[in-house]
């Protein structure tokens, strides 16, 4: 189909900041033009729709895919070449931190940076010269994503199992994905709107009560299964939800439950419930320090951003009866989660 183009994930943000919000109607109506030719539409849709000519949607195309997406809109900026040191720069801040050339700081600052250049002998810039740059060469400042830094030397190996359990999982067994998750009275505090200049307020009761509830996420359907929540987390909690299971799944010949390597999972009472049960329940266990792998976390985390953030209950049973209401309202709608996590697929 004539002008089709092909708009990364990145670009097609870009595009939709500048058409959705962009104050100059000109850049917006560009914008809109592209994300109609990533979709595929013809160039006479686009002129019903945009109500302009063939030209100009024929010239759009053309410098977008000869100059790339800042050229077509008409925001690329004048820049001229990056100074000698950038490289310099861009490894340090990539590869470094401020405590290999000597200072105290955890994290390089523009002044950092002007100073370990003047050191090495290599530029006499000021800081506001390489922030400006860094925000040229693609650098921005914001919060790093926290990571799990242990890894498990079997992780390839266990989730190759877990996927072929599920893949080759018979009629009449299924296969779920537990997990625990914790209530806490003080609310965990989360963005919300409020008037600019005034900050709103969570009030807290101060003294901290937790509830845990154990779940299960049916992976053939995305039905949640959540036992009653107890004050310990323990083997007590863990055992309970299987018996919850083995009543609620009665209908299955074995229910293959795969879960985290938490310390209670594997207890004492755990392997002697086994012994009892073990032709109705086999536990899998999930690569250690790989929470991504269980889809069930995905449930937990719209738990917290829908009921416990910010939250005005009063009392520990106001909350857990908000959350038991809410989950057993959402209780068919997972079925999506399974995707959301592809190393558990």
């Amino acid at each position: 189909m004539d002008g089709i183009i092909r708009l990364t994930d990145a670009q097609r943000k870009s595009a939709l900041e500048h058409f959705r919000f962009g104050a100059n109607a000109r850049i917006s109506r560009r914008a809109h033009i592209l994300l109609l030719l990533d979709q595929g539409l013809s160039y006479r849709a686009i002129m019903e729709v945009m109500f302009c000519g063939s030209d100009t949607v024929a010239d759009l195309n053309r410098k977008f895919q000869e100059e790339g997406l800042e050229s077509a809109l008409g925001t690329a900026k004048e820049v001229g070449p990056a100074p000698e040191w950038s490289d310099a720069v861009c490894d340090w801040v990539s590869n470094s931190t401020p405590q290999d050339f000597g200072y105290f700081r955890t994290r390089c600052s523009c002044e950092i940076l002007s100073e370990v250049l003047m050191d090495e002998e290599i530029a006499n810039c000021s800081g506001e010269t390489v922030r400006r740059w860094m925000h040229y060469l693609g650098f921005v400042w914001r919060r790093p994503r926290p990571i799990v830094g242990l890894s498990d030397p079997h992780y390839d190996w266990k989730m190759r199992g877990i996927r072929r359990l599920l893949h080759r999982m018979p009629s009449h067994e299924i296969a779920v994905f537990q997990d625990e998750v914790d209530i806490n009275l003080n609310p965990k505090i989360g963005s919300q709107w409020m008037a600019r200049g005034l900050q709103a307020e969570v009030e807290t009761p101060g003294n901290n009560r937790k509830l845990y509830l154990s779940g299960s996420l049916v992976w053939t359907t995305g039905t949640l299964l959540v036992s009653e929540p107890q004050r310990s987390r323990n083997s007590d909690l863990f055992l309970t939800h299987l018996d919850d299971l083995r009543r609620r799944l009665r209908g299955y010949s074995r229910i293959h439950v795969i879960c985290d390597n938490a310390s209670f999972h594997k207890s004492r009472k755990v392997k002697e419930y086994m012994g009892q049960w073990s032709h109705r329940i086999q536990i899998h266990f999930l690569p250690a320090y790989s929470p991504e792998t269980n889809p069930i976390e995905r449930v937990w985390w719209h738990l917290h951003e829908t009921i416990t953030r910010n939250h005005r209950c009063k009392t520990m049973e106001e909350l857990a009866t908000l959350a038991c209401e809410w989950l057993a309202c959402k209780n068919n709608h997972y079925a999506d989660m399974r995707n959301s996590f592809a190393l558990a697929a």
